[in-house]
């Protein structure tokens, strides 16, 4: 796979970044996620994982938005991780219509449920406020295409592991990546409960 058979307005921004060749992990990763595949992506800091998690999310989307429900899920650790993620999205989005929104604990959670009511495409979210706004009925995940976990290595702390195992128990089958540092042998039990046939890919 090249640039060249990403979305037209995709291959316009990575033009204007003078990103002409793909990265080591991007040629590793990116068409098997176009394809589908459930993936353990491991690989270092400054590898291009987040890079290659937005250019496929927007890819997958077709860069359009659509309808009201999300059509991709990523967890991340915190608000700031969450608000960061949002901010390299926007970049990328330029020339889409894709709606993107955040999901924290520091934000009134009444308010939450109104503006993800009115519709969007992407959901960047914490475990915590994703679960609480989900049993509420505040968000509607049947749509849902990706569910991704960013820097998977927050999910060993403060029982995260568990509010992130809900949320697979709950919805339709969709496709899943985790992107971490290092493959941890908690994530095995995912491969039997949600992430069928799922693939570790390492790059170092």
């Amino acid at each position: 796979m090249s640039f060249k058979k990403l979305i037209e307005p995709l291959q316009e921004i990575l033009k204007q970044k003078e990103f002409t060749q793909m990265l080591p992990l991007q040629k590793l990763i990116l068409s098997k996620i176009k394809g589908g595949s459930n993936l353990f992506i491991i690989a270092p800091q400054g590898s291009g994982k987040t890079t290659s998690l937005i250019i496929s999310v927007i890819n997958k989307l077709n860069g359009e938005a659509f309808e009201d429900a999300p059509r991709a899920l990523i967890f991340v650790k915190d608000k700031q991780a969450a608000l960061d993620l949002e901010t390299e999205f926007k970049e990328y989005t330029k020339g889409t219509d894709l709606r993107i929104y955040c999901a924290y604990e520091e934000h009134n959670i009444e308010l939450q449920r109104e503006e993800l009511y009115l519709g969007t495409d992407i959901v960047i979210a914490t475990p915590k406020r994703l679960n609480r706004i989900f049993y509420l009925n505040g968000i509607n995940l049947n749509k849902l295409q990706l569910c991704i976990i960013e820097d998977a290595e927050f999910l060993f702390r403060n029982n995260h592991l568990a509010e992130v195992t809900r949320t697979p128990e709950s919805i339709a089958k969709c496709q899943y990546l985790v992107f971490s540092t290092k493959f941890d042998n908690r994530f095995e039990r995912w491969q039997d409960s949600f992430m069928y046939n799922s693939q570790i890919i390492t790059h170092t």
